[in-house]
């Protein structure tokens, strides 16, 4: 997420922007080849942000769904990521499942701790209690099935989804997609 989206999310939040009144709304649709993709907003106009959300996906190759669309296919958990390099899966293993975690894994040099959320904090503060440094730690929508695409969808879903992340009104992007190997989103 660009840094300028989480300063305005702050002041949002802590009323530096003004009086307005802000939602947070969730839009739901599709990039191409069939991934899905989910959007949360925080927004103090609704009508502007509906509007460029879907000015997005019809432009980059996208349609924008009913709600429940695809909320269906993510789960809420929390995340916990490592940098395999630094800190040993084992320890993080031990730790991780002890304090309650509901799995752990290790690919592409990232171990990522998943857990409830009502118990993500207890088992970040534990894990933090080791003093391990975590790349990211947050409570997110982890799809529950991955969506492969092939080089040239990966292009498109990408700019799709690099557009959406750069709307001043967008907080979070989850989408279902599993790029090729070798594939670089922020390239695109």
């Amino acid at each position: 997420m660009p840094k300028d989206n989480i300063e305005r999310a702050i002041k949002k939040g802590t009323g530096e922007l003004g009086a307005a009144t802000y939602e947070e709304l969730v839009y739901e649709g599709y990039a191409a080849g069939g991934v899905a993709v989910l959007v949360e907003v925080l927004t103090d106009n609704k009508n502007r942000a509906a509007a460029n959300v879907r000015n997005i996906f019809n432009k980059n190759g996208g349609n924008l769904g009913t709600t429940g669309s695809v909320a269906r296919m993510f789960d809420r958990k929390g995340v916990i990521e490592y940098d395999a390099e630094k800190v040993s899966e084992d320890e993080v293993m031990e730790v991780a499942l002890e304090a309650g975690a509901d799995d752990i894994v290790n690919e592409d040099g990232v171990i990522t701790v998943t857990t409830d959320p009502s118990k993500f904090t207890e088992i970040l503060e534990v894990l933090q209690g080791k003093e391990w440094e975590s790349l990211s730690a947050g409570v997110d929508m982890v799809p529950q099935a991955y969506t492969a695409v092939d080089a040239e969808t990966a292009k498109k879903v990408a700019k799709l989804l690099n557009k959406l992340e750069e709307d001043d009104d967008v907080q979070n992007v989850y989408s279902t997609v599993e790029y090729p190997d070798g594939f670089d989103p922020d390239a695109e």
